[in-house]
């Protein structure tokens, strides 16, 4: 497997990112290793909060959540996944697959031997770490979803699939300034199936633009703009960034709606106190709350929220208050 490593010149000077860099190598499941990178600010012996971030973003997103916590006296761990921010980065999309992330995570979950963890996920933060609650649930205390679900087909036979790639086959490549007005959009094909076209075929691919199309306006300041671009110095460095979409379970013939139907098995009998968080305008993963609040069993003796005036990317432009949020959401209900 080759691999690319972004050079730590393009992260000096971020705004409000001071922390200090750790990392971990995990197998890379075909004969070598992957580096990891993970922030890890607060008392050592803190209870954990354990955040983890999706497509296109890295630990960064966490910069104005991370200070909350640790002033209110938790240890914060963000990692960066295989493919973004300091991490190491395959360059052949086909190495990306949504078992292989698990797999590279949970390595790296068991290798910090984290425990009592309260996870915040968001967009493949939780299609990843829901997984990973699934199949070690006792690390974990408590859950915040945010913007993010798990999919497993939706209950659809494998024949529906060819009618789905049809579809999606005809629909062009459009700019990412027009991303957001298919997911608006209240007919004609889903708006993700646009997403997913920009970023595995589009040649003007740019996360900057990705960060932008479904946020909420920091998105789009110039330094914070360059510092979620920092970590793709060149298409090389790109593979995660493009390939993650492809990799949600949509289509019912997915190889991976097994495993996550597998994980809902394990996640049903969940009854650690489980959150969700969702944002009023993300037109990504509108709906996806209540799924969550209806199959999880921890969720059914919890509140949940919305964070108002926030988008896909909540942690962005309401940071200090999803934080606070979940620090009274952790004080109020003891884990099991």
């Amino acid at each position: 497997m080759k691999t690319v490593r972004t050079p730590d010149a393009r992260f000096e000077n971020l705004p409000d990112y001071p922390f200090a860099p750790n990392y971990c190598e995990v197998p890379d499941g075909d004969g070598g290793s992957l580096r990891i990178h993970y922030v890890d600010e607060g008392p050592a012996d803190g209870e954990i909060v354990l955040c983890l971030h999706g497509q296109p973003s890295w630990s960064f997103l966490y910069r104005h959540m991370i200070p909350v916590f640790v002033e209110a006296g938790y240890r914060v761990i963000a990692p960066d996944l295989v493919g973004f921010g300091k991490s190491d980065k395959p360059t052949e999309r086909g190495d990306y697959t949504y078992a292989r992330h698990v797999a590279w995570m949970s390595a790296w979950l068991e290798a910090l031997d984290i425990q009592g963890a309260n996870l915040f996920c968001q967009d493949w933060g939780g299609l990843i770490g829901l997984r990973l609650v699934a199949a070690y649930p006792e690390r974990f205390a408590r859950v915040v979803a945010a913007n993010t679900g798990l999919p497993d087909g939706g209950g659809l036979p494998k024949e529906a699939a060819k009618p789905m790639w049809d579809l999606y086959e005809t629909i062009p490549i459009v700019p990412a300034a027009d991303l957001g007005t298919h997911f608006a959009a209240k007919d004609g094909p889903p708006g993700f199936f646009f997403w997913r076209k920009y970023c595995a075929e589009s040649p003007e691919f740019n996360v900057g633009d990705v960060m932008t199309v479904v946020g909420s306006g920091n998105e789009t300041a110039p330094a914070v703009r360059a510092a979620y671009e920092a970590p793709f110095p060149s298409a090389e460095y790109e593979g995660g960034a493009r390939q993650f979409p492809s990799l949600v379970p949509i289509f019912p013939d997915d190889v991976e709606i097994p495993a996550n139907q597998k994980a809902w098995e394990s996640l049903a009998a969940y009854a650690k106190p489980f959150r969700t968080s969702f944002a009023s305008d993300d037109p990504v993963t509108a709906g996806m709350q209540t799924i969550l609040e209806n199959r999880v069993a921890g969720a059914k003796e919890v509140d949940h929220i919305i964070i108002e005036d926030a988008g896909h990317f909540l942690q962005e432009t309401k940071g200090p208050e999803v934080a606070a949020a979940m620090i009274d959401f952790m004080k109020r209900y003891p884990s099991s």
